[in-house]
């Protein structure tokens, strides 16, 4: 059995400059929480609150006792901006409550979420590619309206609205696929529209993706290593099931079964953005016993 890792795979500058900002807190010592997963491995984010940074769905779950016994030791618990990025609102009411900010978000989607600003700033009607509910996305729609723009998301030109009109922009989830984007512009100069694009797909999202595609043609079986709840990863899946039926997109080591490659010579392996070296190594590890 011949075990193939795609050439680009695993966590990115933006996930494991995140991961190392919280590392930072919680080795100084002081009480942390992140906004949310800091990123969307279940894995990473269990490890980091049995070391203790745990998530919070909002500011406000942050138990009372942490910010009472802060306040007597004159030391705010650091709440750790996901690096999805979070709203202009829960920014200002992480600081409004005097927590200290470690604003862990991905620079990728800091220029995105800026992208949308500007985009708004100039008039423009604002389409944001991406799935409706995640973090990302809603922290781009946010930063937009907050610069007075009006807001469509959208998940492919199916869904761009009738009726728009110039000036439209356009701004993409990080992780989103180059040819969703390029259709949905395409859809709106069929329209009639002229829209400013721009174009805030993750270089490394792209890399991973074009690395998986170039690999799962070539293996007889594909294994995709990252969280359920990650969209980049999830791309990666659908990436290499389109030339490799018998691809799995799994989270951890445990969910493999030997009889499943039965019959596979070669077997190609990548991993989402938000997967640590580890968790691919053992995958790795597993599939070389077969």
């Amino acid at each position: 059995m011949e075990v193939i890792r795609a050439k680009r795979a695993g966590a990115c500058y933006g996930v494991q400059r995140a991961l190392d900002m919280a590392a930072e807190v919680i080795e100084a010592g002081g009480r942390a929480y992140t906004l949310g997963p800091l990123i969307h491995n279940p894995q990473v984010v269990d490890e980091l609150a049995a070391r203790g940074a745990a998530a919070v769905a909002s500011v406000e779950d942050i138990p009372a006792a942490a910010r009472t016994d802060a306040a007597a030791a004159d030391e705010a618990p650091a709440v750790v901006i996901r690096s999805h990025g979070v709203t202009p609102e829960v920014l200002g009411a992480v600081v409004e409550r005097g927590f200290s900010v470690v604003d862990a978000t991905c620079p990728h989607v800091s220029r995105a979420q800026a992208a949308a600003a500007e985009l708004a700033r100039e008039g423009c009607r604002v389409v944001v590619l991406g799935e409706a509910g995640h973090p990302e996305v809603e922290g781009l729609t946010a930063w937009a309206r907050q610069a007075g723009g009006k807001v469509d998301v959208v998940a492919g030109p199916g869904e761009i609205p009738a009726g728009l009109y110039d000036p439209v922009g356009v701004v993409a989830q990080t992780t989103q696929r180059k040819e969703n984007l390029e259709a949905v512009v395409a859809a709106l100069r069929e329209q009639g529209l002229d829209p400013i694009v721009k174009n805030t797909i993750c270089s490394a999202t792209r890399q991973r993706q074009e690395a998986a595609a170039d690999l799962a043609s070539a293996v007889d079986a594909m294994v995709v290593i990252g969280g359920r709840n990650s969209s980049n990863t999830t791309r990666l899946a659908e990436v290499c099931a389109l030339t490799c039926p018998r691809t799995f997109h799994i989270e951890s080591v445990d969910e493999l079964d030997a009889p499943a490659f039965a019959g596979c010579r070669r077997i190609g392996v990548t991993a989402g953005a938000s997967t640590p070296e580890n968790q691919i190594a053992s995958v790795e590890a597993f599939l070389k016993t077969l």
